[in-house]
């Protein structure tokens, strides 16, 4: 007997993803699938927990490039299994590049917020931040 397969569309029900972002993940090769004779994409049903997980790698802020170093894992529960060396530093490195573009855009709020003061507009007061690469309270420095 045959596993049982979906299509596309019920594949992106099964998983709360749209069908764009499925052909996405299969051109991105996260995913397969087989033609039916009509064209249609047909998915192995445990494709959904694949999906899901990969979904949740994306939410917590990587990549589909940084999801492929998960592939060996990404048919179970991939927040269950032990931490791989190599998955804890791809998590770690796309954490230092969040970090560094939220210190920018900081330093992009601050000059434009300094420059409207200057020009005698109202800014408002930048919030009480604290920044991980200083651990220092308030603004960061640059």
């Amino acid at each position: 007997m045959a596993a049982p397969r979906m299509r596309i569309g019920e594949l992106a029900d099964a998983t709360g993803t749209s069908a764009r972002a499925l052909r996405h993940y299969e051109q991105a090769g996260l995913i397969s699938s087989e033609r039916a004779a009509n064209g249609y994409r047909l998915y192995d049903a445990g494709t959904a927990v694949r999906v899901r997980n990969i979904r949740q790698l994306l939410d917590v802020g990587l990549t589909l490039d940084d999801a492929r170093v998960f592939l060996p894992c990404l048919d179970g529960d991939v927040a269950a299994g032990p931490a791989s060396e190599k998955g804890l530093r791809v998590a770690a490195d796309r954490l230092a590049v969040l970090e560094a573009r939220i210190a920018a855009q900081v330093a992009v709020r601050d000059r434009l917020a300094t420059a409207l003061r200057q020009a005698g507009g109202s800014a408002p007061a930048p919030p009480v931040t604290r920044h991980r690469a200083t651990g220092a309270q308030g603004r960061p420095a640059g």
